[in-house]
């Protein structure tokens, strides 16, 4: 794993490319470089961990290139319970409820992350609050198509309350 710069980024990523990505959605330019260039920059190999279970939660991370896959131990057991693809994030829900991690995310291939710590996301909402708004929102939305997936999952295997 290596960092790079965000001028690497926009170089195989143009703008109108990342603001495809549904963290990214309808934010402003300036925040846009701000998050890029703040953030750190991640390149992993096939196989490379982004982040371990029982890591500190304190941030979260997109994907800018490649996938990665979220495996979560759950008594003594690990279970791939789902890939993370362009724009979407990984981490927010142990960020943002204050726990480690209870698994570990992991390159699917080349792949490139944007890290951002929870300081950067005060410091999104102190100095950009209106794009934090529409973060906040995307990341709920996110959130909410996930609960739906796993919800669908439980239904299609009978999974009973």
């Amino acid at each position: 794993m290596k960092t790079i710069t965000a001028e690497a980024v926009h170089n195989s990523l143009p703008q109108e490319k990342i603001r495809q990505g549904s963290l990214f959605g309808a934010l402003t330019d300036d925040c846009i470089n701000f998050i890029l260039k703040e953030g750190r920059i991640l390149e992993l190999s096939p196989g490379e961990k982004v982040f371990d279970c029982g890591d500190s939660g304190n941030a979260f991370y997109v994907v800018l290139e490649g996938s990665l896959s979220f495996v979560k131990l759950h008594d003594g057991q690990l279970y791939s319970t789902r890939d993370i693809n362009f724009g979407e994030e990984v981490g927010f829900v142990a960020m943002i409820a204050l726990h480690n991690h209870v698994g570990y995310a992991v390159a699917n291939c080349d792949s490139r992350v944007l890290e951002i710590t929870s300081d950067l996301f005060a410091t999104i909402h102190e100095n950009y609050p209106f794009d934090f708004g529409i973060i906040t929102l995307n990341l709920a939305r996110d959130m909410a198509r996930n609960i739906r997936k796993l919800s669908n999952a439980l239904v299609e295997h009978a999974i009973k309350h």
